[in-house]
């Protein structure tokens, strides 16, 4: 399968020696949002979605804080949608959206494919609609999330790939695409493994944010380790599975490791697919 790795939302915060460990301690960050865009034998698959059109028409919807904190760029060539039809590609060809989890920074595409079935965790599905904390409040924007009626759920239980456990295949369908549960950033999150025409890849959500921390002398920015603190929703289960992936990273050099905010993993991958075509 044919894989195009897109940036679908770009976020600027203050501190870039803090957020990306190198460069001005005043001046401002680079993250993405890290998005793939599946070509499928029966149309495309998107993982994960940054933020969408709807978003940008009204950030304020994303928490006036997230916006002044995160800087996002708002820049109307980003959201997925933009990018599938400047790939040449019919939007109403993107059949399934896989996702990580249910962020804001993540799930801004659902309203933009409102044909496309979604694959989620089940407990992430029903974090985002219940609401109950302060967190889950500030994290999750109502008009982002699925109608029910149009998700496909998993739940606990399943296969091992790779050493990790309760993976389920896209629908039972498609077995080059892979949900693998890692809760601890949200009670639900997922990583996404894709068999591509070049190897599998293994997009890793936020169940870590920095490059660093999954070599074998594992670091982080210090700005980059708070924010990841004060997003867990289960901090011992986020360190556990951020462990698990870095096992993985490790043990498995032939899969390519990413998470969902990463510059550096993400300019190479673009880089390592623009090379292999």
């Amino acid at each position: 399968m044919r894989v195009h790795h897109l940036n679908t939302g770009t976020m600027c915060p203050h501190g870039r020696r803090f957020v990306n460990g190198t460069g001005n301690p005043f001046g401002r960050a680079r993250l993405v949002c890290h998005s793939l865009l599946i070509e499928l034998p029966d149309g495309l698959a998107l993982v994960d979605g940054g933020l969408g059109t709807g978003d940008l028409a009204e950030p304020a919807r994303l928490g006036r804080t997230w916006v002044w904190q995160a800087a996002p760029r708002l820049d109307p060539a980003e959201p997925a949608l933009a990018q599938v039809r400047a790939l040449g590609f019919d939007p109403r060809d993107v059949r399934h959206l896989i996702l990580t989890h249910l962020d804001l920074d993540h799930a801004g595409c659902v309203p933009d494919f409102p044909w496309a079935t979604v694959h989620v965790h089940a407990r992430e599905l029903t974090a985002a609609q219940g609401r109950t904390t302060a967190l889950e409040r500030r994290r999750y924007v109502p008009q982002q999330l699925p109608d029910p009626a149009r998700c496909r759920t998993y739940g606990d239980g399943g296969d091992t790939w790779r050493g990790l456990d309760g993976v389920r295949a896209l629908g039972d369908v498609h077995p080059e695409l892979l949900l693998v549960p890692l809760p601890g950033h949200t009670a639900g999150h997922c990583g996404v493994a894709v068999q591509s025409d070049h190897g599998w890849l293994f997009h890793a959500g936020d169940s870590f944010f920095f490059h660093g921390q999954i070599t074998e002398t594992p670091h982080i920015p210090l700005g980059l380790r708070y924010f990841q603190r004060r997003a867990d929703a289960d901090r011992p289960a986020r360190r556990a599975n951020q462990d698990r992936v870095r096992a993985l990273a490790l043990a498995h050099p032939d899969v390519r490791v990413f998470s969902g905010h990463d510059p550096v993993a993400f300019d190479a991958a673009v880089a390592a697919a623009d090379a292999a075509r």
